[in-house]
């Protein structure tokens, strides 16, 4: 697996696979979500090779990535340590200089940094399950705050996805699952999402944006999807019905918006 060095010499594990045959966009970044590995995408990221090569990379204290954080680690670093996994993809001539970008809750809290700071580089960008920040969106429950300080699993695959289908799929659900390698790590991703306030960047997102979101989703209320598509120019929204905070493994269309979305003219 390569690795992408920052600029403080920690190495992100990133991973990039093809194109399928016939698939001519630049590429497709897929942000994983606060402590979730590359893998958590493994459902469905064979799918998104149909719009091109597809990166997914490991966090900073997560999986096969270094346990280092910058003090006072935020999600605009964070867009700055997907920029530096994406010039390595570029330099070993994997993907082009402009890629499609798919960020799914703190991927997508950071993936609006990484298209406001840096327009050049992202062509297209889809933001899923996630939010502005709470100081001018809407804050998570309490309840929601309580299950993830206990780490009570199935609780938490629970605001993921819907019981019946967790339990006939337990294959997806493990692969959504938080992989800190620390509790340092685990505190710095917690931190940094909610910290997150994007709110003066979105007016900067210059990118096409699609907004997908899961209509009883508690981890991610979707009043905030209609806060962002508000907030950035001309952006659309999708939200699926009796779909939870992991809509997009769980609800196939989701997949099928997406790739739409990417592989327009």
């Amino acid at each position: 697996m390569p690795h992408a060095t920052l600029s403080d010499g920690a190495r992100l594990a990133y991973t990039v696979r093809p194109a399928a045959p016939g698939a001519t966009g630049p590429g497709v970044l897929l942000f994983a979500g606060q402590a979730l590995a590359g893998s958590s995408w493994d459902p469905v990221v064979d799918e998104f090779r149909a719009a091109g090569p597809v990166v997914t990379f490991d966090h900073r204290g997560i999986g096969d990535s270094d346990d280092a954080f910058p003090r006072r680690w935020s999600t605009r670093d964070c867009a700055e340590d997907a920029l530096a996994v994406l010039d390595a993809a570029r330099a070993a001539g994997a993907i082009g200089d402009r890629v499609d970008v798919y960020g799914f809750s703190m991927g997508g809290r950071a993936g609006q940094w990484l298209a406001a700071d840096h327009p050049d580089r992202v062509r297209r960008l889809i933001l899923g399950a996630t939010t502005v920040g709470d100081a001018h969106g809407v804050a998570r429950p309490s309840e929601v705050l309580r299950i993830l300080v206990r780490s009570d699993r199935r609780a938490l695959l629970e605001l993921f996805f819907t019981p019946d289908w967790l339990d006939g799929h337990p294959e997806a659900a493990e692969a959504i699952l938080a992989r800190p390698r620390s509790l340092p790590a685990q505190r710095a991703h917690f931190a940094a999402s909610t910290d997150h306030d994007a709110a003066k960047a979105l007016p900067w997102i210059e990118a096409p944006t699609l907004i997908l979101h899961g209509a009883e989703d508690r981890m991610c209320l979707a009043e905030n999807a209609t806060i962002l598509r508000d907030g950035i120019d001309g952006a659309r929204l999708r939200v699926y019905p009796g779909m939870r905070h992991g809509y997009h493994v769980q609800e196939p269309k989701a997949t099928v918006d997406a790739l739409d979305f990417l592989t327009a003219p």
